[in-house]
């Protein structure tokens, strides 16, 4: 019951049921989730964990705000691992992973094309773990994982920006061709290339939804 309450919890801020900065009411949260109130402080802590959820002193706990400057941070961690990886992949097995990256982001441009955006948050997390374990940069997942709630919900919003859905996969597919062609320099500039797009995509939907909560 707490794993499932987590993951609706989870899901619902991801999504945007749960605004930033919305008050997170334990009494209001039991009644909707039906759960006890101990489940839901347990799952109200670990989405704080997450960086999802933020306590206040006065207002208890509320959906934590991700700034522009914590989202950058957050980019710049991704284009530095995420670049290396595609790198190692090409210098590794690149026929075997730029087979199974491609097969991922087919599903890809086929949940964009049904307009299925929880398949592509789906499919696109799963291309980003077949790359880490391709390169055999168990550490640097880890480090990813930890930050996945946030990357997550970050690539909630970039996705659905317009032209998303043809800019987003045709990067992508130079990170496979780079892997497939033994290129690694061109792999790591093709996920660097990946992350600053989208990096400037969320500064801008970021800063946009700042000025309307006038802050």
């Amino acid at each position: 019951m707490r794993e499932l309450t987590l993951e609706q919890m989870r899901n619902a801020i991801i999504d945007g049921h749960f605004k930033p900065n919305e008050r997170l009411v334990e009494r209001d949260l039991c009644e909707q989730l039906g759960v006890s109130r101990t489940i839901v402080r347990e799952v109200l802590r670990h989405l704080e964990s997450e960086g999802l959820v933020a306590t206040g002193l006065t207002r208890g706990p509320v959906v934590a705000q991700t700034t522009t400057k914590q989202a950058m941070q957050i980019y710049e961690i991704r284009g530095v691992l995420e670049g290396l990886a595609a790198k190692a992949c090409a210098e590794g097995d690149r026929e075997a992973i730029a087979g199974a990256l491609q097969a991922v982001l087919d599903r890809i441009l086929a949940g964009y094309a049904k307009r299925k955006m929880d398949a592509v948050l789906k499919e696109t997390a799963e291309f980003y773990r077949l790359l880490f374990a391709g390169a055999e940069h168990d550490v640097a997942w880890d480090i990813v994982c930890s930050l996945t709630a946030r990357i997550t919900r970050l690539r909630a919003m970039t996705i659905r920006s317009p032209g998303r859905s043809e800019e987003g996969p045709a990067q992508m597919q130079r990170i496979v061709d780079a892997i497939r062609a033994g290129k690694g320099d061109e792999a790591y500039q093709a996920a660097q290339a990946h992350i600053g797009i989208a990096s400037s995509i969320a500064r801008r939907l970021l800063e946009e939804a700042a000025g309307d909560r006038g802050i």
